[in-house]
Formats: C-alpha cells, sequence, structure tokens
C-alpha cells in the first residue's frame, strides 16, 4: 500500500494532482484489508461531513498550536513595544513553517485548520499595521471621522481586502485548507460592501440624489441589504459549483463548498428573512399578520428543498436560527400568554424537534422529497442519494 509520503512526493513531481492525492487518501480510508468499502465511511458523500478532525492525534497537536502560539504571541509581546511591526510577520512565518510539518507532512485536518486561521489573523494584523503608518486614520472611528477618509476609503479597502484574499490564495495553493475558503468570500465581500458605501456616499454629495432625512434611514439601510444578498447568491453559487464539480465529496473541493455555504447562508437568509416578514431594519420589530407568516413559511420551504437538494445542512443553520430566534417568537407567543409557557421555551422545544428530525432522518428526508420532486437528468448531477 502506498503511504502518504510517497503520494506527497508524486504531487510535487508532477505525477499526481493535489486533487487526485487527496481521493486516493480518501479511498484508501474507506477500504478494509480485502478492498471492501467498509461501513463507516461508505456515506462519506451522501451524510454532507466535512473531514475537519483527523484524529485523537490531531486533538493532541491542535492543543500544542494553541499553547505554542499563545505562549509566542504575549513573549513578541513583551520583546517588542507596543505597535511593533514585527510580530505579525513573525506569527505568520512561524504559522507557515509549522504548517510545512502539520499539514503538508502529516495532513493533519483540525490542526491545519487552526494554523490557517493564525496565518489569516496575523496577515490581517500586518495590513492593519501597515495601513495605519501609511494613512493618517483618525483616533475615533465615528461616522463624521469616516467621511474624512473618502480619499484614502477605496485604497485602505483594497490593501485591507485585496491583502486578505491574495494571502489566503497563495496560503491556499500552497496547503491547500479549506477554511481559506470563507476566509476570501468574507474578504471580498467587504469589499463589495465598502465600494457600494462608496458609490452611494458619493451620489449623495454629488446631488445625484438626496441625503436621507432620518425616518427614511430604516429605507436605506434596508435597501444596502442587496449588497450582502447578491454577496450571497454569488459564494452559493460558487459552492455549488464546486459540489456539482465533486458529487462524491471526496477531494479539498467539496470542503471548501462547505465553508462558502457557511459563508453565504447569513449573507442569504438575513435579507430575504426581513424581505418576507417586513422587519423592521433599526428596531427589529414585526409587525403580526398572515402575509409575514405565509412568507416565512414559504422562504423556509425553499431553503429545506435547496439544502436538500445539495446535499448541505450547513444551508439550514442560519435558516433555524433566524427562524427559531425572530420567527417562531410571533408565531407561538400568542399560545404562550394563553397557556403560561414562556416563549423561549416553546422556541427550543420547535428548533430542537426541527433539528433532531433533519438530523436523524436526514437522507430518508432527501429519499422522500428529492427523488420525485426532481427529474431524473439534474438528479444525476447532484450529490447521489442514499437508497
Amino acid at each position: 500500500m502506498i503511504d502518504e509520503a510517497t503520494l506527497e512526493r508524486a504531487v510535487l513531481q508532477g505525477i499526481l494532482r493535489p486533487g487526485q492525492r487527496d481521493a486516493l487518501l480518501v479511498l484508501a480510508a474507506e477500504t478494509d484489508g480485502s478492498g471492501r468499502m467498509s461501513d463507516a465511511t461508505t456515506s462519506l458523500s451522501v451524510d454532507d461531513q466535512m473531514r475537519l478532525v483527523g484524529g485523537g492525534n490531531d486533538i493532541f497537536v491542535t492543543v500544542g498550536i494553541v499553547l505554542l502560539f499563545s505562549g509566542a504571541f504575549f513573549a513578541l509581546r513583551a520583546i517588542f513595544p507596543e505597535g511593533s511591526l514585527t510580530i505579525a510577520p513573525v506569527l505568520a512565518l512561524a504559522s507557515w513553517i509549522v504548517a510545512e510539518i502539520v499539514t503538508r507532512q502529516k495532513r493533519m485536518r483540525l490542526s491545519s485548520t487552526l494554523l490557517a486561521l493564525v496565518f489569516s489573523a496575523a496577515a490581517l494584523s500586518l495590513l492593519v499595521d501597515f495601513i495605519r503608518s501609511r494613512y493618517e486614520l483618525p483616533e475615533t472611528l465615528n461616522a463624521f471621522s469616516l467621511l474624512a477618509l473618502r480619499a484614502d476609503a477605496w485604497p485602505i479597502g483594497l490593501v485591507l481586502g485585496g491583502g486578505m484574499i491574495t494571502a489566503s490564495i497563495i496560503y491556499f495553493f500552497r496547503f491547500k485548507v479549506p477554511v481559506l475558503a470563507a476566509v476570501t468570500a468574507i474578504a471580498a465581500t467587504g469589499l463589495a460592501f465598502l465600494g457600494a458605501v462608496l458609490v452611494y456616499h458619493d451620489r449623495m454629495t454629488s446631488g445625484a440624489i438626496a441625503a436621507p432625512a432620518p425616518d427614511q434611514l430604516a429605507e436605506v439601510l434596508s435597501n444596502a441589504l442587496a449588497v450582502p444578498l447578491i454577496c450571497g447568491l454569488i459564494i452559493f453559487a460558487v459552492a455549488v459549483m464546486l459540489d456539482l464539480r465533486d458529487r462524491e465529496r471526496q477531494t479539498v473541493w467539496s470542503d471548501c463548498a462547505f465553508w462558502l455555504h457557511v459563508v453565504s447562508a447569513p449573507l442569504l437568509v438575513h435579507p430575504l428573512f426581513i424581505l418576507a416578514t417586513g422587519q423592521e431594519v433599526l428596531s427589529g420589530r414585526i409587525e403580526p399578520g398572515m402575509t409575514a407568516g405565509i412568507l416565512l413559511a414559504l422562504m423556509m420551504a425553499m431553503f429545506v428543498l435547496v439544502a436538500l437538494a445539495i446535499d448541505r445542512r450547513s444551508l439550514l443553520a442560519p435558516t433555524l436560527a433566524y427562524f427559531g430566534s425572530v420567527g417562531i417568537y410571533y408565531l407561538v407567543n400568542g399560545a404562550a400568554n394563553t397557556t403560561g409557557i414562556p416563549p423561549f421555551a416553546l422556541i427550543l422545544i420547535a428548533v430542537g424537534a426541527i433539528v433532531i428530525l433533519f438530523g436523524a432522518g436526514w437522507q430518508r428526508i432527501r429519499r422522500l422529497i428529492i427523488r420525485p420532486l426532481l427529474p431524473t437528468s439534474l438528479l444525476n448531477r447532484l450529490p447521489p442519494i442514499k437508497a
């Protein structure tokens, strides 16, 4: 049997692509000594699993990484003066060096994810320090001081967002850590939102649009939700594309899709929830009514069907959070007032029952709903439904 070191050398010599190497490792883990698929791993492609923890040794090394970098951070803070530009590069370099062993050689999943986040945090700190040294930032940031930064706002955004995207891409192509897909998506979303704010600001200062009155602020904020909604749709589309590229969920691209779904879900749910329920952006109040209840139910059904079709429970997590925290409150508040049961108790019962239902019977629900609902041509492109 070929070991991981041999496969790694094959990648370095160009014999195998990284995706092929990952697929072979998954295949080796799925087979027992007789070459047959083991029962514990046959459901890998149909249970929305994300290969995050590699075992007890992975957790052990993760604890060591936390201790190592915590100690290194406080030691560097004691050695170098406050505001020094040395701490972030040292931590970034240290995380890269440790990743050469933990990620490139040992392929420890949880430890690799933590190292990637340490590198991202160090890169972010380095970019912030660079911006502070290059641009004159006000000591206190508020609406008026931010307006004074208009000339430098876009360059600062490009340095911060573009730098994070570049650092994430470089680190990803070296170590293939999926969580960096989420870091890249968040940075790109921040850049898009900054661009929309600057366009609105320029149109307002040029007189193309009138400045909003205090009573129009809620409407302006509601319209601004179009930016995260569009970004969420784009990120979701990229995640689905990666899912369709790897229907069996055996390569790193499937794990990247998982993290992209985690990022896209709140970007989609929050704007759609406000549009469906008419929730006030500033106060958070919802006017109870039949229309809001029907739209909320339709939105929930839409997300459930999409999540079932693409086999991604991660898409339902923020939906259930919003539905449980806000939507269910108004649906059960009347019943709580008549029975004396606290509303939060009914919320917990309802959300808990839904989570258990989908968690325990996910594949059965997929089979009962998605198989007769979608044509065979589309089913053949989606993640397979377990019989």
